[in-house]
């Protein structure tokens, strides 16, 4: 994820104050325990101003309204306190060269600051920090105690101070090209970290526009280049510098990025605060779906092996149950010979006329024949009881363990981070989970409408007709009961933990053999056989779907099936 630089926060200091100074604070909202919002307005418009410390998202930017969740954080709530109802009147860096933003905020747009609101964007030490007029810290997003920091301390109450400069020389457009020539070469290495090294303000992303615009390789020695590429190079840092005098920026979508410094001579290009909301919003999407969902993975996966753990504790039970009729038949073979029996035998060898051979009965030396042929009956009644018991818990294991299969198919369905639909099922997946008792909810989490936002996976058929996807138990439970007419095919792999697949049919229409072998090839693909090379897949009509009382999302029985032979291998997945 690439991080916001000097330059970068720049530009967008810049256009921020082209349109929104001053503007009046009507609300302040925290979204999470790195992001804040300021609701701002003006004699134009409004709109919301996000500023955040995350570690690797650090920024400000002109955002999309906040969710209506609940706002439970302290730092926003003194933020609201102290905040609401004043005008912003100012927002620039607080110094040249320093990633650090000061939001002035004052009672009135002519008036001197009540306060200065400080956002530090440096990586993991980024950090916001409120103070007063005289710049004595009111409140702060992380605070850092002595124990934490020799360098510098951050705690309520404490006089504000700058970070500590970075130990490299500032950029100067005065300065003469022998100089920076001699300050970027002095340590041989290659040209993209010397530029890093040798002075503030330069990131990763300003290199990479000098050197394309110098026709420089990244991973060129300093000490190899020719006098004409040097030229080209300092043309280019010339260049840099001017556009940030002169306060000209582009935004532009990068390989590896974005870049501010974009040179479009035919448009404007795209506003840089809407660049930055949507790269760091598709970006943080990605991470916090792949931390969601490895969250998931790991907690099925340590749900299913428990369960079957239990599911093979169960069966061997039932198949030492499975014997308790041995136990009676050696029982009855002692009683029928009582009259053999001596002290301190440790097994006795008697004929069994039901094997018609001899049969050998282990014996406890202490007791009579009849006191172990009585063992024996009671060991008998014990496996027997214990199967009555036994055999509804593992029944209810092996349900509970095709549901979970069930989740774990649609998990290992959603795969990557395209959009909000995929970040949505994965969040269904979660809250299903939740409410089924696998996971702990968190505080204040409002209860979701499947059909107001029901977004299957949509394919045509080779003659035109729909097919729709189930992406989870709930989106399969809305499939097939709220959405299935009588003209629908329902498809779903055999006794296979897999989605619900629906071919939608309108009145009269008839699917021909390629339409029902294309639609089990996707019942096939979406489902825990996958990786095979042949699924059973069953389809039969929605009224033939049933879910059985008392069933987890997801679950059904049917009738009056049909099985084709699904082949996963030979579709792929938009």
């Amino acid at each position: 994820m690439q991080p916001v630089d000097y330059t970068t926060l720049l530009a967008l200091s810049h256009e921020f104050r082209l349109a929104w100074l001053p503007a009046r604070i009507e609300q302040v909202y925290q979204r999470d325990r790195h992001t804040l919002s300021l609701a701002l307005r003006t004699l134009q418009h409004q709109g919301w101003l996000t500023l955040s410390w995350h570690p690797q998202a650090a920024r400000l930017c002109l955002d999309q309204a906040p969710p209506r969740d609940p706002d439970t954080f302290t730092l926003s709530d003194q933020l609201r306190h102290q905040l609401k109802g004043l005008a912003l009147i100012s927002l620039q860096p607080i110094q040249p060269w320093e990633r650090v933003i000061d939001l002035a905020i004052a009672k009135r747009p002519d008036d001197p600051p009540l306060y200065h609101l400080f956002l530090e964007v440096m990586g993991k030490y980024s950090n916001l920090i409120l103070t007063d007029a005289q710049q004595q810290i009111i409140t702060v997003a992380h605070q850092v105690n002595p124990n934490q920091s020799r360098v510098r301390t951050v705690q309520t109450g404490q006089p504000y101070q700058l970070p500590p400069p970075i130990l490299a020389a500032c950029p100067r457009q005065a300065e003469a090209f022998n100089d920076w020539q001699a300050q970027v070469s002095l340590i041989p290495g290659k040209i993209s970290q010397q530029l890093l090294k040798s002075y503030r303000g330069v990131s990763p992303m300003v290199v990479r526009t000098l050197l394309t615009q110098a026709e420089i390789a990244a991973d060129a020695i300093n000490q190899s280049l020719t006098t004409d590429q040097w030229r080209r190079l300092f043309d280019a840092w010339q260049t840099w510098l001017k556009r940030l005098d002169n306060e000209q920026f582009q935004a532009d979508l990068t390989a590896s990025g974005f870049t501010v410094l974009g040179n479009h001579q035919d448009t404007d290009g795209q506003p840089i605060h809407d660049l930055i909301r949507d790269y760091y919003a598709q970006e943080l999407g990605k991470e916090q779906f792949q931390q969601l969902r490895h969250q998931l993975q790991q907690k099925l996966h340590t749900l299913i092996a428990k369960l079957q753990q239990k599911a093979q504790t169960f069966q061997r039970r039932l198949d030492e149950a499975n014997n308790a009729n041995q136990y009676q038949q050696q029982a009855d073979l002692l009683m029928a010979y009582l009259h053999q029996g001596k002290p301190g035998l440790q097994e006795i060898t008697l004929p069994d006329f039901e094997q018609g051979k001899p049969t050998t009965i282990a014996l406890q030396p202490d007791k009579s024949l009849l006191q172990n042929a009585q063992k024996l009956y009671k060991q008998q009644q014990k496996l027997k009881r214990a199967q009555d018991v036994v055999r509804p818990l593992l029944t209810a294991v092996t349900t509970e363990l095709n549901y979970l299969f069930q989740v774990d198919s649609s998990l290992q369905a959603v795969t990557q981070y395209d959009n909000d639909t995929d970040w949505e099922i994965l969040t269904e997946i979660r809250d299903e989970l939740i409410e089924q008792g696998y996971l702990t909810p968190p505080n204040n989490r409002p209860r979701r409408r499947v059909g107001a936002r029901f977004h299957p996976h949509i394919i045509a058929s080779p003659s035109g007709f729909p097919l729709w996807i189930g992406r989870n138990n709930r989106q399969n439970d809305y499939l097939t009961f709220r959405v299935a007419t009588e003209y629908d095919l329902w498809f779903h792999a055999q006794e296979i933990a897999g989605s619900h697949v629906l071919l939608r049919l309108p009145p009269g229409a008839i699917a021909d053999d390629a339409d029902l072998q294309w639609a089990a090839n996707w019942s096939a693909y979406y489902s825990r056989g996958r990786e095979s090379e042949q699924v059973p897949v069953v389809y039969t009509q929605p009224k033939y779907v049933f879910k059985p009382k008392g069933a987890k999302p997801g679950m059904v029985v049917y009738q009056q099936e049909t099985v084709l032979w699904g082949k996963p291998h030979t579709v792929t997945s938009d």
